[in-house]
């Protein structure tokens, strides 16, 4: 784990800090359309800046014929909404797309040609939800150039604004939810220490998931923070990825050991169960380094589609494996309840477990599907809830997890080992 953690903190430091402020590099890239910024939510008169440097334009199959149609060339922003009928345009090859949209500029400026470097500036007078693009209409030729971008607002005393409409509510709901976390994780350690005869190894796991996940809540808060002021997060995204890293470990580490009864009813693993910790940390690693490269790069780097998609999957594949030990455990508390003469006792730990399963599949579905389903149909001005129900849902999640695994005499788990001990 140690060798991973250095490879993703090498990845971080390599890539850069996290910014509103995109700095992309196209290379030699022959695609169409090429993609610079996620989207971003203008207010009325918002702005947007883009400095260009270092283009080069090669032709491909031996060509020697020098590119004369440089109106081929351009920028332009798209409304999200209209990004079907983008595709349905690319796959008519006869005609630019750039014909068909507003563009900002093409590179027919002669400015834009004799100058190393270029800065545009354009107002979005309306405000909506756009994707910046690239389009290259010109056959077998590949470019390269380097642009600096700046999406931003103008709030009323004439301060830039780099976060999206809808983000502008997040620092409060970052910062409520690390209050709300800090407290819960506080009240937790009080309620140990009262019990410290009952506590057993995965509370302190318990314990160490809520300090990473409260941290990760105060380094999204000044992640904000600071972009929203100066466009970079200035060093909090290094804080974030590995905190983010340590609490995604162990939320599936104590899910799997909570699921599996170790140190309640056993303390030690079966082979099943390690194997599946030892299949979930290493796809943590990976998935965050999927995170790391989504954030630091712009999407104009090809493979940027693929490793968000790779995250995705990832996730989704560490949450279904988690299922397999609560599963596990049911069964066999059920084959126990007929044979070993404690069908009370063992049918109430059975009940524990169901509640449990139910708990994790109903997490996993509003934090994976609802989640997504809001953000994805939401107006872009209120995107900030999808994130509050996310966090508000794991807070739930959580503390009700703790209550029903805290270190008490009542608890079905803590029975059985006073039984064994008799």
């Amino acid at each position: 784990m140690a060798r991973s953690l250095g490879l993703l903190l090498l990845l971080v430091l390599a890539l850069g800090a996290h910014a509103k402020i995109h700095h992309s590099v196209v290379d030699k890239d022959d695609r169409p359309l090429i993609p610079l910024t996620e989207a971003f939510g203008f207010a009325e008169g918002g702005k947007l800046d883009i400095t260009i440097r270092d283009i080069g334009l090669y032709r491909l199959h031996g060509s020697q014929e020098d590119v004369s149609n440089w109106e081929n060339f351009g920028f332009f922003l798209s409304p999200v909404e209209a990004d079907a009928a983008l595709e349905q345009d690319l796959t008519d090859s006869s005609k630019c797309i750039l014909n068909d949209v507003n563009n900002l500029f093409t590179f027919k400026d002669s400015s834009v040609q004799n100058l190393e470097s270029f800065t545009f500036h354009f107002v979005v007078q309306n405000g909506g939800l756009f994707y910046l693009y690239f389009a290259n209409c010109e056959v077998d030729t590949p470019i390269s150039f380097s642009s600096v971008i700046e999406m931003y607002n103008v709030d009323t005393y004439g301060r830039k604004d780099y976060l999206s409409v809808g983000d502008t509510s997040l620092d409060a709901v970052y910062w409520a939810m690390f209050a709300l976390f800090t407290l819960c994780t506080v009240a937790w350690v009080v309620y140990c220490y009262r019990n410290k005869s009952l506590v057993h190894k995965i509370h302190y796991l318990m314990f160490g998931l809520g300090v990473f996940k409260a941290l990760t809540l105060l380094s999204q808060a000044l992640m904000v923070f600071y972009i929203e002021r100066t466009g970079s997060a200035d060093g909090w995204n290094i804080a974030y990825y590995v905190f983010t890293f340590f609490r995604g470990v162990l939320f599936f580490t104590v899910i799997v050991l909570i699921g599996t009864g170790w140190s309640y009813m056993k303390p030690f693993l079966g082979e099943k169960e390690a194997r599946i910790i030892m299949i979930v940390i290493p796809l943590q690693v990976f998935a965050n380094i999927a995170i790391v490269i989504t954030d630091e790069e712009s999407p104009s780097v090809k493979d940027w589609f693929t490793w968000r998609d790779v995250f995705h999957l990832v996730d989704i594949i560490c949450c279904c494996a988690i299922l397999f030990p609560i599963v596990w455990s049911i069964k066999h508390l059920r084959e126990a309840s007929q044979t070993d003469g404690k069908a009370a006792r063992n049918l109430e730990k059975l009940t524990l477990f169901r509640q449990f399963y139910v708990m994790v599949v109903v997490y996993i579905y509003v934090t994976r599907i609802v989640v997504y389903l809001l953000r994805s149909t939401m107006q872009y001005e209120y995107s900030w809830v999808a994130a509050m129900v996310e966090e508000l849902v794991t807070l739930a999640f959580y503390v009700w997890t703790a209550v029903k695994f805290r270190p008490n005499n009542e608890n079905p788990y803590l029975k059985l080992q006073q039984e064994i001990e008799l």
